[in-house]
């Protein structure tokens, strides 16, 4: 079971650092795309702003959800992953939202209107929504699994490798928002 919990903890890590590479290459290019003269600074749209609050309270859920599982209470438990998943998808109508707050502002993706500042932006964040999408599919999986008594004191395995990878996505995303809050 050590070895079993090991090698899936080591593909987690290996997953996540190849997903930090490519958010790395994807910044890098909007970094070096500042300096065209077709480029257009936006201010990012309040709805990015709580979002973001609800990612970093999600992260705080799922850290209790983690710490009731350590004292066998999976009733806890499972609330906190319910409202972790509560927050997740809070998340993502928070960002959807956003978007619609950029075209309301003028700001598209594609076509005749579009620019390449706000293309990057649509093109990351939506990105970072497909990592938030497998992340709910996670929790989904992991409240499920606890429903059925799955997960007990020494055999969280499951819920521990959730927890990291949904903490990822939620400091990925911090990440990206201070990314665009100082250089868009």
């Amino acid at each position: 079971m050590e070895q079993k919990e090991k090698t899936y903890k080591q593909m987690l890590w290996v997953s996540m650092i190849s997903m930090t590479m490519m958010f790395a290459g994807l910044t890098s290019a909007y970094v070096v795309s500042k300096n065209r003269e077709d480029w257009v600074s936006f201010e990012l749209p309040t709805s990015l702003y709580i979002s973001t609050l609800l990612i970093i309270l999600s992260s705080i859920t799922f850290y209790l959800a983690k710490k009731f599982i350590k004292k066998n209470d999976t009733s806890k438990t499972s609330l906190f992953l319910i409202l972790t998943l509560g927050l997740g998808l809070g998340f993502v109508y928070f960002q959807f939202h956003g978007f619609k707050q950029l075209i309301d502002a003028g700001f598209y993706f594609t076509g005749k209107q579009s620019n390449v500042s706000t293309s990057f932006l649509y093109v990351i964040v939506i990105t970072h929504l497909i990592h938030i999408f497998a992340g709910i599919i996670v929790l989904f999986t992991v409240l499920f699994q606890n429903s059925k008594g799955k997960y007990k004191e020494g055999n969280t395995l499951g819920l521990e490798l959730g927890a990291i990878f949904w903490h990822f996505v939620d400091a990925l995303w911090i990440y990206l928002f201070l990314f665009f809050y100082f250089l868009a």
